[in-house]
């Protein structure tokens, strides 16, 4: 059976928010920011897991869609932890990476889905 990268690397993405969101309470004792960011970037994968058995196409692509706007949502939540000095430049550039490559998965997803609509 082959690999679904989507699959995998948002769930390795998830992996690294929780470890992201257990180290921003522990050294910071951070809870507002670290919640927001627990949450979007979570939800990637578990919406990726839901498109899969979705009921249609229409489906697959809103589901793929939403995953897409939570990738979004935790690029920002990144930017912001960086700019308040809340993870410094490497630990940015490792996540953000991961991050950016999810959008550019899920966008690329999102346009074969909807062009096979047609």
């Amino acid at each position: 059976m082959k690999e679904n990268i989507l699959k995998t690397k948002s769930f390795d993405f998830a992996v690294r928010i929780v470890k992201l969101y257990q180290f921003l309470k522990k050294e910071h004792n951070e809870f507002t920011l670290s919640q927001q960011i627990v949450r979007s970037g979570t939800s990637i994968g578990a919406l990726i897991r839901e498109a899969e058995h979705g009921e249609s196409l229409k489906d697959f692509i809103h589901k793929l869609t939403i995953g897409l706007k939570e990738a979004n949502e935790s690029k920002y939540w990144l930017d912001l932890l960086f700019a308040t000095d809340f993870i410094n430049k490497k630990m940015y550039d490792s996540i953000n990476k991961d991050c950016e490559e999810l959008l550019k998965l899920l966008t690329a997803s999102v346009k074969t889905s909807k062009s096979r609509l047609n």
